[in-house]
């Protein structure tokens, strides 16, 4: 079957690149502050008119309260950053010590506790061999967490126009902390999902199913090639297929009515849990599907549309929010998020320089 062009640019423009740049890595910041006050829900038709609320007062210039704080998904994304514009090549044993020096730094972030296991190990063993840590959890079968695809987006970024680099760098830093396939290719995923919102045009409507279309292409390469995931054991083939399997998922999905039993079928048949496999999709589909309207959510704007959907199907929201965001970002740019929104999240100023940065690095001073 052949698969229609997504609407693209062909070069995209300084400006409107530096805006994605800083659009992607604020939108997630925004999908993880906001979305963590809500994590663990399970959310009533009651509390999404409360999420209603929440929104519409955090974009409110005039609302003053604390800053919503950021989590481990934040703070591992800024780790990832930092990877990138520090080092010229990649450095993965650099990436480690950032890791494990932001966590030592400030622990209480929310980080769960077998990465928390993987980062003492890593200090313990003075970095000796990084990847062995993350190799021995849950009895050597490794994490099929979602902690590799929540803080991907430097990644995504920076390679944004080297497509095979991309998925290097990406399978290689999410292994130092989740080495099961459904992690890694979880995270990959979530690089592919940016990097073509990167490339589609802001002012052009994306059509979800062509999108959606895209990335099952995608991922049925990257399933299907052992060799980019050297250190993991080939599973059977329901395994190496599950993400092309969920992206069929949300094609289904992306064709039905919006009401309160299609988020129930969203929840039941994505996920919104902390396993990759089910929230790197879900965090895709609600990306997809806020790019029309929602009858449940009033408002006009696309991105936080995006958020306050992904906090709605409850669970993990701060994570999948915050991939949602991510990619909402990186294709709206900058411009297409509320001011008055991001700068109700910690560390908002913080993440546009350090969005700046990774574009320096990557363009050059001069662009």
């Amino acid at each position: 079957m052949s698969v229609p062009k997504l609407i693209t640019m062909a070069k995209i423009e300084a400006s409107v690149l530096k805006s994605k740049f800083r659009g992607c890595l604020l939108g997630a910041l925004i999908g993880d502050c906001t979305g963590a006050p809500f994590e663990g829900d399970t959310i009533t038709h009651g509390d999404k008119l409360v999420i209603q609320r929440y929104y519409d007062k955090l974009e409110d210039p005039t609302f003053t309260a604390p800053y919503k704080s950021y989590t481990d998904d934040t703070a591992m994304m800024k780790s990832v950053a930092k990877f990138l514009t520090d080092k010229p090549e990649p450095d993965y044993r650099f990436l480690a010590r950032l890791f494990v020096t932001e966590f030592f730094k400030e622990p209480k972030r929310g980080y769960g506790q077998n990465i928390v296991e993987v980062f003492h190990k890593l200090r313990n063993s003075k970095f000796e061999d990084v990847y062995k840590p993350a190799k021995e959890q849950f009895m050597g079968a490794g994490s099929y967490g979602n902690g590799g695809a929540m803080r991907i987006a430097p990644v995504a970024l920076y390679f944004h126009d080297n497509y095979k680099t991309m998925l290097e760098v990406a399978t290689n830093a999410t292994k130092l902390t989740h080495t099961n396939i459904l992690g890694v290719n979880g995270a990959l995923l979530q690089s592919v999902a940016i990097q073509l919102a990167v490339k589609c045009d802001p002012e052009a409507k994306i059509d979800p199913e062509r999108f959606c279309a895209e990335l099952y292409r995608r991922m049925r390469k990257i399933e299907r090639v052992e060799e980019d995931l050297d250190d993991i054991e080939e599973e059977d083939d329901g395994t190496r297929k599950a993400y092309q399997n969920k992206l069929r998922v949300v094609e289904n999905l992306l064709q039905k009515k919006h009401d309160d039993d299609l988020d129930e079928e969203v929840i039941l048949n994505l996920g919104n849990g902390i396993s990759a496999y089910e929230s790197v999709p879900t965090a895709i589909y609600c990306f997809l599907k806020a790019l029309n309207e929602i009858p449940s959510i009033q408002t006009e704007n696309v991105f936080r549309r995006t958020v306050q959907y992904a906090v709605s199907l409850g669970g993990d929201t701060d994570t999948i929010a915050c991939m949602a965001g991510a990619i909402a970002g990186a294709y709206l740019g900058e411009d297409g998020i509320n001011t008055a929104l991001a700068k109700q999240c910690e560390y908002y100023r913080d993440v546009l320089e350090i969005a700046d940065n990774l574009y320096v690095a990557k363009e050059g001073p001069g662009n």
